[in-house]
């Protein structure tokens, strides 16, 4: 004989499972964000720290070169899922550690490996029950990704001013495609990644001064320009489109 009991039992605990699996990414995610600034690790990945231990690091590398290599890596790409605020620390510390080329490499790539991890636990635990309930508003936005979901994707990632972690989360929110958000992170952060490198390539010089910089550092119209002008050209498609569309067709 059936027990409706039991089984309503074995619902409720396997539901209570499926959700636990579902929303413990993310919590892991979180708790090393919290972990970060509890215990003010902020300290150790700082412009100052990197002057301290510049001779250090070089020798680390030069000494060790795949170890370095692979722990910047999976240093970058920790910090990306995490959300940790130390982007521009770690990607100018690629360019002044391993040179405007391959420190452009290893940074995209390791940075969209944790781009990626934030987007697939932010769609597993939240994608479909949160869009079920945003709403007709963000279902217009919906649409328009879907439109032109590239487009959209090589801005954020092109214009600095978008936090890099808000932009791994809104795509799943939006039900972006695993593929077209990949393709997007990888080839849209290539260009400021390449900037910003450059940048730390040339900090020997400021560093050998005794100068330590600062954040202002990317303010500077060498970085900035360069960004703003990569940004419009990646406007051109949609702004295209929308003409497409204004325009009256032809008899």
């Amino acid at each position: 004989m059936r027990n409706d009991g039991d089984s309503e039992d074995r619902d409720t605990d396997g539901g209570r499972r499926g959700l636990v699996r579902r929303l413990l990414p993310v919590g892991v995610l979180a708790c090393g964000l919290v972990a970060f600034f509890a215990f003010d690790l902020g300290r150790f990945v700082s412009f100052q720290a990197l002057a301290d231990n510049r001779d250090l690091l070089q020798e680390w590398v030069a000494a060790y070169p795949l170890a370095t290599r692979a722990g910047y890596a999976l240093t970058y790409a920790l910090s990306i899922a995490f959300s940790l605020p130390v982007g521009l620390v770690l990607t100018v510390t690629g360019g002044l550690l391993f040179g405007l080329v391959e420190g452009t490499a290893i940074t995209v790539v390791a940075a969209t490996a944790g781009a990626l991890a934030v987007f697939l636990a932010a769609r597993t635990a939240i994608g479909d029950s949160l869009r079920a309930k945003a709403g007709p508003f963000v279902a217009r936005l919906e649409a328009g990704f879907r439109e032109n979901a590239l487009s959209y994707l090589l801005v954020l990632r092109l214009v600095p001013l978008f936090p890099f972690w808000l932009v791994n989360i809104v795509p799943a929110l939006l039900g972006v495609s695993t593929r077209i958000f990949l393709v997007g992170t990888l080839f849209g952060i290539i260009p400021g990644t390449f900037v910003f490198v450059s940048v730390g390539n040339g900090l020997d010089t400021v560093f050998s001064q005794g100068e330590v910089p600062g954040v202002g550092i990317f303010l500077e119209p060498g970085v900035l320009l360069p960004i703003a002008g990569l940004a419009l050209l990646s406007l051109i498609p949609v702004v295209y489109r929308r003409f497409r569309r204004g325009t009256p067709s032809s008899a």
